[in-house]
């Protein structure tokens, strides 16, 4: 008998030992293979409204934007990304924070040839995220580098997603913390060297805070309601405290002499904004599958602060599955918002003002963007290149219209691989 009760205690260790590293052997990899992705857009805009020349001149713009991302499997649980993005563009709105550098007559309305035309913005952000042996926990951190000619900035935070009810439900939070040097680059007429026009005074003087720190904390919430619908809440808590001011936007008051070199309207100022804002956004999005070709999804956001902004935003985007790997995807995106306390047109602002801008983007407007994308799906990565498995592509092109004048387009694209 004893030899038995050995024998099967034996045999049952062996058991459940076997069944524990299967259990091991066989647990799903958060991420099974290194993927790739490139991604690049091209953008441009042209308006009447440039911040840099006080709320007039031009706002012909080109930017360029190639990024690599790279999510590196640690092992079973941990993955690693990493971003690296460079946006290099050329802009008639800033090479006028010094228009007396060119070959031709100063004015708003033409661009300068000087070095402030071209400009190039690099960033670096690294994400490390761990998910627990049953899916149902994942947690991370992040670091972020940027640099621009006129500002530098470090970030780090963190990030925890929970799911419940047999990953039905999903709570996230994430919380960033972001730390910004600027370099001013003010308008030239406040420069040194500037040779002073006769009876010329202005209101400027330097700021004495260059940092910026931005604290933001966000929740979402999502669920699955049915099999084919689905939907998410989110807030975002965004804290501001610093030189929220673009030193290099000029401003001009309606109760000072106008002094002009060619045709350029010399500044009074440059803008002037409080040293700490709240933001608040509320939204959700909704998705349904209506059918195996045809998929909807929309999205709605409440966004208020404490400058006096109200806005709304609201998209549609319907996926059409045109076969297994491509599918064509329309959006459409409507956006509202009310004017800050501080803004006001060209030359309308008094010297008596404590806070001013002729920035548009804080102005009161409506815009309409139309969308159109198509996706090349592949997972199981057939076609390759070296080791590379092609997992899809997208492609996207959107026109962007705004009711003060100013109209943009914008040509996206991407390609994701898998290392074999």
């Amino acid at each position: 008998m004893k030899k038995l009760i050995v024998v099967l205690l034996f045999f049952t260790s062996l058991f459940f030992a076997q069944e524990k590293q299967m259990d091991t052997i066989f647990k799903k990899r958060v991420l099974e293979k290194t993927e790739v992705d490139f991604l690049m857009s091209y953008y441009t805009q042209d308006g009447s409204h440039a911040a840099v020349t006080g709320g007039i001149g031009t706002e012909k713009l080109t930017d360029i934007t190639p990024t690599f991302i790279v999510a590196l499997p640690l092992n079973d649980d941990d993955v690693l990304t990493a971003e690296v993005g460079i946006s290099a563009y050329s802009s008639a709105s800033s090479s006028n924070i010094n228009p007396f550098d060119g070959n031709q007559p100063a004015s708003p309305w033409i661009e300068s040839s000087g070095a402030s035309a071209k400009d190039t913005w690099v960033n670096g952000s690294f994400d490390y995220s761990h998910s627990s042996d049953d899916r149902n926990t994942v947690w991370g951190a992040n670091l972020s580098v940027a640099s621009e000619y006129d500002y530098f900035s470090i970030g780090f935070g963190g990030h925890l997603a929970k799911l419940f009810n047999q990953k039905n439900t999903e709570v996230s939070l994430k919380a960033n913390v972001y730390i910004d040097t600027w370099n001013p680059q003010y308008p030239a007429e406040f420069r040194t060297g500037f040779i002073p026009i006769v009876g010329y005074t202005t209101n400027y003087n330097e700021f004495d805070k260059l940092g910026r720190n931005t604290y933001s904390l966000s929740a979402s919430v999502s669920q699955i309601l049915t099999k084919k619908m689905k939907a998410s809440l989110f807030l975002d808590i965004v804290q501001q405290y610093g030189l929220l001011s673009a030193p290099h936007q000029r401003v001009y008051f309606v109760d000072k002499q106008d002094f002009f070199i060619d045709n350029f309207h010399i500044a009074d100022d440059v803008e002037r904004l409080p040293e700490t804002r709240f933001k608040l956004p509320i939204g959700m999005r909704l998705s349904y599958f209506i059918n195996e070709y045809l998929t909807f999804r929309s999205y709605y956001r409440l966004y208020t602060d404490n400058w006096g902004i109200t806005a709304h935003t609201a998209e549609i985007e319907l996926p059409v599955k045109i076969t297994r790997a491509f599918a064509v995807i329309p959006t459409y995106r409507y956006y509202t918002q009310t004017a800050t306390d501080y803004f006001s047109e060209y030359n309308t602002h008094l010297s008596t003002q404590k806070f001013y801008t002729s920035d548009y983007d804080l102005s009161n407007f409506n815009s309409n963007q139309y969308g159109l994308g198509l996706r090349y799906t592949d997972v199981f990565t057939k076609l390759k290149v070296f080791k590379l498995g092609l997992k899809s592509i997208n492609v996207k092109y959107s026109s962007y219209n705004r009711s003060d004048g100013l109209k943009a387009s914008i040509v996206s694209g991407g390609v994701k691989f898998v290392l074999d």
